[in-house]
């Protein structure tokens, strides 16, 4: 099957059928990662040795045993295509941010905060309706990025194996990858290995949020405003698909009972609710591009 209909055949089964309501498999995976975590990094005492090893044996025999089955003939086919869905989160980004926007749009604020803190880490029930339109918009365009797009560029690079490999990884730096006590040294390796594996998709959604939008706006926020940013791929695709919005997000923001006050990103009205629809057009705009362009490339090339 060629790499444009297997990506195709992926992206339609997920916005069909969205994630699996039972048995997911990341959620397998991740009672593996906890068990792992438990035993390298018990009380937070693990080093970035630990981290490396417990990544290593989470990762790595899973991507091994994909690569041999997609090997299988007639049925490495379907894996190929099962894998890519299983890594896909396009229709649940939908799932999550449309009840927010629906919110809005009704002017129930508490239901509108209920939904958006499903989905963000920052305090919500405070927000008024820009902070809340704020943290969704920031989300989907976020998560487009993670959820999608990489998900897209590592299929199209490395096949199902490519695709298993940077969704554990992704999954990993989830669970793992942040600056507490506990996994300052242990989630080293899960966090700097997603960002490396990250890089390159993250600055080729940028370029697709501003090549469909309004693209001087984005690029020039991409310039000024993604070396601000703590993440190194989290900012190029904040501050482009921000700019190509034409909407203000960052800004203050309160994480565990704390005050973070987070640079500025994009440039021109508040956020609101259809800053929220915008994001989810950018998103389902930029996989049609993306799609279309590898079905060119593969037809041009036969």
């Amino acid at each position: 099957m060629s790499l444009g209909l297997a990506l195709l055949a992926g992206v339609a089964l997920d916005m069909v059928l969205g994630e699996p309501r039972r048995w997911h498999p990341l959620v397998a995976f991740g009672r593996l990662a906890n068990r792992l975590e438990a035993q390298f990094n018990g009380h937070g005492r693990g080093w970035r040795s630990h981290g490396v090893s417990a990544w290593c044996l989470a990762v790595l025999p899973l991507t091994f045993l994909i690569w041999l089955l997609v090997q299988l003939p007639l049925l490495g086919g379907m894996l190929e295509i099962l894998a890519l869905y299983a890594a896909l989160g396009l229709r649940s980004l939908h799932e999550h941010a449309l009840p927010v926007l629906d919110a809005l749009r009704r002017g129930d604020l508490e239901a509108a905060r209920r939904g958006v803190g499903m989905v963000v880490s920052r305090d919500t029930r405070e927000l008024d309706e820009n902070g809340v339109a704020r943290a969704a918009t920031e989300s989907v365009l976020e998560n487009g990025s993670d959820a999608v797009f990489a998900a897209l560029f590592w299929f199209a690079v490395a096949g199902a194996p490519g695709v298993v490999l940077y969704r554990l990884s992704n999954t990993l730096d989830a669970m793992w990858g942040y600056r507490t006590p506990r996994f300052e040294r242990f989630g080293w390796a899960a966090a700097r290995i997603d960002d490396g594996l990250n890089y390159l998709p993250a600055r080729l959604t940028a370029l697709t949020y501003a090549l469909l939008g309004q693209t001087r706006r984005a690029l020039g926020c991409w310039r000024r405003q993604a070396p601000q940013w703590d993440s190194p791929n989290a900012g190029p695709v904040m501050a482009a698909g921000a700019g190509a919005l034409g909407v203000e997000l960052g800004g203050a923001a309160i994480y565990h009972g704390e005050v973070h006050q987070r640079p500025s990103l994009g440039e021109g009205v508040p956020a609101s609710a259809e800053s929220i629809a915008g994001a989810l057009s950018l998103l389902r705009r930029g996989v049609l591009l993306w799609l279309v362009l590898v079905l060119l490339g593969g037809w041009l090339h036969a």
